[in-house]
C-alpha cells in the first residue's frame, strides 16, 4: 500500500495547482483522476486569464483584485500558453452609461497590480478596428487581460508536479475513502488495467469539480451532500469572423456579456452562457436555446450577422459553483469557497467548491496552508515564481523561439512553428530534431510530438491529443483521426485504445 501525505481527488485546474504546490514544498503526493487530465471543466472554459469585469457589478471586489494580480504572475511563469489579450467593449447608447463604463475599466487598471499589460485607451471604431461592427458603434474602450490554452495549463502543472516528486494516475477512480486509524484508507480502481489497489493519505484534498458532491456521496458515504450549483456555460467556434487580433466585449440587454475571441488562426470563439444545469456533468451539451443566444447576441453588434452555417464546433460544461443561494446563475459567485472536516485524532478532507482558472494558484497556496496546520508546515509560497515546464524564457521571448525552431526543424511550416512554441515553449526541443520528426498525421502532427504526448503527458487517445493537447481536432478529418489512433495503440504496445470514460461534449459539425 502506497502512503501518502496528501491525496488528491480530481485532475483539472484545482487538483493539479494543488498537487503541484505540496509536492514542491516536499510533501509525499499522489493525485488521481478518473478520465483524461482537463476532460471536464477546466477544459471548457472560454481560454481567458481575467480579472472577470463584469463581476464589479458584483461587489466581488475581493475575487477581481486576486484575479488581476495573477494575471502576470501567471504569464510569467508560462508565456508559452498565457498570452496579452486587447478587448475591445464598444459602448453601447441603449445600456451602460459610457461614464460607468469607464469608472469600472478605472478600477479594473488600479487594483490588481498591473505592470506590463497596457492601461485602458478610448477607441474610434469608425476606422479598422470597428470595422466588424454595424455603424452605430462608433466609440468604445479597449483593455488588457489575457488567453491561455485552458487545458495545457493543468496539464503542465501536473507534469511539474511529477518532475517534483507526486504520482499522478490518470483514468483512476477513487471508489472509495475511510477514516482508519489516524489516517485515509482509499481504494483506487486502475480503468485501463481493470485493478482495484490501495493506498493510504493523511490528508485528503477533494478537488473533482462538478464531480465534487459525488465524491463526497459516493465514495465517503455522506449521502446528504449538496454544496454546489451547476451552471452550463456553452461555446460556438466559427469561421474566422474578422481580421485583426482583439478580442470584442459585448454588452447585452439582460445584463450579460459575451465575448469573440479570435481563436487557433482561423476561427472565432463565441461564448459564454450561463444557465442553471440539471444532471450528469459529462452530459452537458449546447441547447439550440443556448446556439439562439449566443448568435443573437452577436447579431446586435456585428454588421455582418453569425449564422449556424458559420459554426464549425461546439463545446459545453458545467462550472461547479459554490450553492451561495443566489436567485439566478449568473449572480452566483464565481470564487472558491474550502471547507475543512475535521476531529481530533481524525485524518482531515478538504473540499473546494467553485473557483476560477485565473486563481488556481491562489486556491492552492490556500490549500497548502491548511495542509499546513494540520501535518506541519513545510516550505513557503514557490509557485509564482519557477516557469512551468518550457515556460523558462522571457514573456517577450515568443519570436525567438520561433526562428530558433525554424532553424532546427526547417522542414516545418510557419504555422506549426507558432503552434509548438505556443503549445510546449522550450520543451519542443526535446522532440525537435532535424529530419527526424517522423510520420506526419496531417496539419503539422508529427510522429515525433505524438510520442512525445503519450511518453510524457498521459495522452492515451486521439480524443486527447486532438481536443486537450492540441485543438488539431478542429482540422483533423475521420481518417486522419484514425490514423492517429491506430499509432498510439501501437506506442502503447496494444491493440486497441478505446475511449476509457467518457469524453467531453463536443461536435465537429
Amino acid at each position: 500500500m502506497q502512503e501518502y501525505e496528501v491525496f488528491i481527488i480530481g485532475g483539472g485546474i484545482n487538483g493539479c495547482g494543488v498537487a503541484r504546490d505540496a509536492a514542491g514544498r516536499g510533501y509525499r503526493v499522489g493525485l488521481c483522476e478518473m478520465n483524461d487530465l482537463a476532460s471536464g471543466t477546466s477544459s471548457w472554459s472560454t481560454k481567458l486569464i481575467h480579472g472577470g469585469l463584469r463581476y464589479l457589478e458584483h461587489y466581488e471586489f475581493g475575487l477581481v483584485r486576486h484575479a488581476l494580480l495573477e494575471r502576470e504572475v501567471l504569464w510569467s511563469i508560462a508565456p508559452h500558453i498565457v498570452r496579452p489579450l486587447r478587448f475591445v467593449l464598444p459602448h453601447h447608447k441603449g445600456l451602460r452609461p459610457a461614464w460607468l463604463l469607464r469608472l469600472g475599466l478605472f478600477l479594473y487598471d488600479h487594483i490588481g497590480g498591473r505592470k506590463r499589460l497596457k492601461s485602458t485607451t478610448g477607441v474610434d471604431l469608425r476606422g479598422p478596428l470597428g470595422a466588424p461592427l454595424k455603424p452605430e458603434f462608433t466609440k468604445g474602450f479597449e483593455y488588457s487581460d489575457a488567453r491561455v490554452d485552458d487545458a495545457r495549463l493543468v496539464v503542465l502543472n501536473a507534469r511539474d508536479a511529477q518532475a517534483r516528486g507526486a504520482d499522478i494516475m490518470v483514468r483512476t477512480r477513487l471508489v472509495s475513502a475511510r477514516r482508519e486509524k489516524g489516517r485515509w484508507r482509499l481504494t483506487l480502481d486502475d480503468h485501463r488495467t481493470g485493478e482495484t489497489f490501495e493506498a493510504s493519505a493523511a490528508f485528503l484534498v477533494n478537488t473533482a469539480g462538478p464531480w465534487v458532491d459525488a465524491v463526497i456521496r459516493e465514495a465517503l458515504g455522506q449521502n446528504e451532500a449538496h454544496n454546489i450549483r451547476l451552471v452550463q456555460g456553452s461555446h460556438l467556434v466559427t469561421r474566422k469572423l474578422y481580421e485583426h487580433d482583439r478580442a470584442f466585449i459585448f454588452q447585452n440587454a439582460d445584463g450579460r456579456i459575451i465575448f469573440t475571441i479570435p481563436y487557433e488562426e482561423d476561427f472565432t470563439l463565441l461564448g459564454t452562457t450561463d444557465r442553471d444545469f440539471s444532471g450528469a456533468p459529462e452530459d452537458a451539451a449546447i441547447t439550440p436555446e443556448e446556439t439562439d443566444y449566443l448568435l443573437s447576441a452577436a447579431a446586435e453588434y456585428l454588421k455582418v450577422p453569425v449564422t449556424r452555417e458559420d459554426v464549425v464546433w461546439t463545446y459545453s460544461g458545467v462550472r461547479p459553483l459554490f450553492d451561495d443561494g443566489a436567485s439566478s446563475a449568473q449572480e452566483a459567485t464565481r470564487d472558491y469557497v474550502l471547507k475543512m472536516e475535521t476531529k481530533p485524532g481524525e485524518a482531515p478532507l478538504l473540499n473546494a467548491f467553485g473557483g476560477k482558472i485565473t486563481t488556481y494558484r491562489v486556491l492552492a497556496e490556500e490549500v497548502l496552508a491548511r495542509i499546513g496546520r494540520a501535518l506541519g508546515p513545510k516550505g513557503e509560497s514557490w509557485t509564482g515564481r519557477q516557469p512551468l515546464p518550457g515556460g523558462d524564457f522571457p514573456v517577450d521571448g515568443v519570436a525567438a523561439l520561433e526562428r530558433e525552431f525554424t532553424q532546427i526543424a526547417p522542414e516545418l511550416d510557419a504555422r506549426t512553428v507558432r503552434r509548438l512554441v505556443r503549445a510546449y515553449g522550450t520543451d519542443a526541443r526535446s522532440f525537435l530534431r532535424p529530419g527526424a520528426l517522423g510520420r506526419q498525421f496531417g496539419h503539422g502532427l508529427s510522429e515525433a510530438e505524438v510520442n512525445w504526448l503519450v511518453d510524457r503527458e498521459w495522452a492515451r487517445t486521439a480524443q486527447d491529443i486532438l481536443w486537450r493537447r492540441t485543438k488539431l481536432g478542429l482540422r483533423f478529418d475521420e481518417r486522419q483521426t484514425q490514423n492517429l489512433e491506430t499509432h498510439i495503440a501501437e506506442r502503447m504496445g496494444e491493440h486497441l485504445v478505446g475511449p476509457a470514460g467518457f469524453e467531453p461534449a463536443t461536435k465537429r459539425l
